[in-house]
């Protein structure tokens, strides 16, 4: 088993920045791909951003590359998404997972769940 929290949601006004951790717990940290996911009000879960277990290649969609960031440390069995450039449209719950199957924009590649962390971005 793997356990997951996130911390570092919160209110921002757009433009600004915020930075998400997610600390795991249980099993080996590092043997997991790790991903992030959110869930806006009345909407389907979306992929974010993934990194593997190495913290050697990172994925980000399209449309948040160069403002998201995904990163790991393993020795702090943490992973990161740096956001920047918020905007109102990326106000949603986010979610960190833990996986090993692919592909890695899928939510069923993942085997455990965070709670979730609310960001809110003001207009």
């Amino acid at each position: 088993q793997v356990q997951l929290v996130e911390r570092g949601g919160g209110l921002v006004q757009a433009g600004g920045s915020l930075r998400l951790s997610c600390a795991a717990s249980g099993r080996t940290f590092s043997s997991y791909r790790m991903g992030w996911f959110r869930q806006a009000s009345g909407k389907e879960r979306e992929f974010v951003a993934a990194i593997t277990w190495s913290g050697g290649s990172t994925y980000h969609t399209d449309i948040m590359k160069g403002r998201f960031t995904i990163s790991r440390d393993n020795a702090k069995n943490t992973v990161y998404l740096q956001m920047n450039s918020l905007k109102p449209e990326d106000t949603a719950v986010y979610h960190c997972a833990a996986g090993c199957k692919q592909p890695s924009y899928s939510e069923g590649s993942y085997d455990y769940w965070g709670q979730g962390s609310q960001v809110t971005v003001s207009s």
